[in-house]
């Protein structure tokens, strides 16, 4: 990756297929190209760092089913996978529905991918994807019976590997809660305390919670940040505890959240009214930033409609490039894609009426 051209892919996943729209240079035009996998929803789809050639799609259509699709050209063409992550026979009404998130494994290890689906299960591949094991230290938990669906689906999402010690992982169960791992995945434990769950009849539980999203920071990764069904929350301990950083955002309620990836304390979120409206919170397209953690919160509107908007970004929908400044981008359900080059100071529409937008991935690419 070179920081310096500020050149950058965005693969941008819609409920019609992948677009990936390109910019060569920091100060060049943007030029989304697509649909790749037409047809297809792409729930998540990103480069992988580890060489920054191969790219991955998890894929779904109500006929043909869920596929994952794989690159080895940085998005201009795919193949699909033999092999998807399913649930033994029997498990579920489903072996798979969906797959809702791929996660690329250490940085040592270029074949191992993980993969979280619906019906909420976890699974590692140790070959690039062509075969996958589930994980049965998550998958058959004592606290499995506390999991329902939640209105988006049951699935787990936001897996997230330590880079500094990549025993260490935690994982987001929708609705289920947060669970974290140190020992490669072999067991796993409830990560919730300090977290409200409005929805059930305790507010504190050890698990159930109905969690949105998820996300490491890449060079402090015992500081987390999840946004939940009740509220924005933040970890300084590895999740072994929460403290709620809602106070100063318009509402508890969201779906995305994005960290800066040079500075732990700078982070993302976009404001949803109720669980029942699920569209901006007031009407408003905004982008609620802190500098210190949660503290404190303020409003990044320059460029952003802020009359009648009443669209969603979803938990896949936003995401940092982790220049300096930093890049950040979020796509909304009305298919239009917005982007920053300052840190969220001024907001710029670089696509517009695509497909509705399901996820948000930003790649740095290399000069050559």
């Amino acid at each position: 990756m070179n920081e310096q051209t500020g050149s950058l892919a965005l693969f941008v996943g819609t409920q019609k297929g992948l677009f990936i729209v390109r910019r060569l240079g920091r100060d060049g035009a943007w030029s989304p190209e697509g649909p790749h996998i037409a047809g297809y929803e792409i729930l998540h789809a990103w480069l992988d760092p580890r060489d920054n050639k191969t790219a991955y799609a998890a894929a779904y259509h109500p006929i043909w089913g869920t596929h994952i699709y794989r690159s080895v050209d940085r998005g201009n063409t795919w193949s699909s996978l033999e092999q998807v992550p399913q649930h033994a026979n029997g498990t579920y009404e489903h072996t798979v529905k969906t797959i809702w998130y791929l996660h690329p494994g250490p940085a040592a290890s270029p074949d191992i991918l993980y993969a979280g689906i619906d019906p909420a299960g976890l699974f590692v591949s140790e070959d690039y994807g062509a075969s996958w094991t589930g994980i049965a230290g998550l998958n058959q938990h004592a606290t499995r019976n506390t999991w329902e669906p939640a209105r988006g689906g049951f699935s787990v999402h936001s897996i997230c590997v330590d880079p500094l010690d990549p025993k260490r992982m935690y994982v987001a169960v929708s609705a289920g809660g947060v669970y974290r791992s140190v020992d490669a995945g072999a067991t796993w434990e409830p990560a919730n305390r300090g977290v409200r769950a409005e929805n059930l009849p305790q507010r504190y539980p050890e698990s159930g919670h109905n969690v949105h999203r998820l996300i490491m920071h890449p060079s402090r990764p015992e500081r987390l940040y999840r946004q939940c069904y009740s509220g924005t929350y933040r970890s300084d301990d590895g999740a072994e505890t929460w403290t709620e950083i809602t106070a100063g955002l318009p509402s508890d309620f969201g779906y995305a959240i994005a960290v800066d990836p040079r500075d732990a304390d700078t982070v993302f979120q976009i404001p949803h009214d109720s669980s029942h409206m699920r569209a901006m919170a007031g009407g408003k397209l905004r982008v609620y930033r802190s500098q210190n953690g949660g503290q404190s919160w303020e409003a990044l509107t320059k460029g952003l409609p802020q009359e009648h908007v009443y669209v969603s970004v979803l938990r896949e929908g936003m995401d940092t490039d982790g220049m300096q400044p930093c890049g950040v981008y979020f796509g909304t359900s009305s298919g239009h894609l917005f982007a920053s080059g300052d840190a969220g100071e001024s907001w710029s529409l670089i696509a517009s009426f695509l497909p509705r937008i399901l996820s948000v991935k930003a790649a740095l690419l290399p000069t050559a």
